[in-house]
């Protein structure tokens, strides 16, 4: 099976892949599919349930924006750059293309960024999902204390314990200086302060 042969020799068999055309490819875009679009209408389920609960937290009247940023990342979708049709995989990234909205999140107690896509060809429209770490969650859970995650989320409503030590915000990059670096990437519409951070 040529399935078999083109993986004979990976290095690590994590890095397996199908060619497109081959006997599972088809099954496995459609699985794809099916799971993105699960997921996207989970995170529509999600807002809609945030928002009926915080219009009972807060009793004045306010409006939320009739479209929602709702941006996938780790996913692989079919587009076209190049002239060619091709699969693009984003792994710790987002589609940029150009006037598109995205969101590019900080750490526990960083700033976000709602950003608005450039559609760079050379980054295959894309752009960075987050900060991005700086350390494994193991060697953050060496490193910091529970004391050390309080400190670093004050201001913000957060889990405060050893389980969420590894999303501590000295794990990830400066999301300032992952910003400046994707400058030809998006333009930024709203800066956001961290307020409130749910994790697991």
């Amino acid at each position: 099976m040529a399935e078999l042969r083109n993986n004979a020799n990976l290095p690590d068999q994590d890095l397996a892949y199908f060619e497109e055309g081959a006997q599972y490819f088809g099954d496995y875009v459609r699985a794809v599919s099916w799971a993105q679009k699960f997921a996207q209408r989970n995170r529509e389920v999600m807002m809609t349930n945030l928002i009926a609960t915080v219009r009972k937290v807060i009793t004045k009247p306010f409006e939320s924006h009739v479209e929602a940023v709702n941006c996938h990342h780790n996913y692989v979708q079919q587009e076209r750059h190049f002239g060619a049709d091709v699969f693009v995989t984003r792994k710790g990234a987002v589609s940029a293309a150009k006037g598109q909205m995205g969101i590019i999140p900080g750490s526990m107690g960083a700033r976000s960024y709602i950003v608005r896509g450039l559609g760079n060809p050379e980054s295959f429209d894309s752009c960075s999902h987050g900060a991005g770490r700086v350390m494994s969650r193991t060697k953050a859970k060496k490193l910091f204390t529970v004391d050390d995650q309080i400190k670093a989320t004050e201001g913000v409503e957060c889990r405060k314990d050893a389980d969420v030590i590894d999303e501590i915000p000295m794990a990830y990059k400066d999301i300032d200086a992952v910003m400046a670096a994707q400058r030809d990437l998006v333009e930024v519409v709203h800066t956001l302060k961290q307020v409130v951070c749910v994790k697991g």
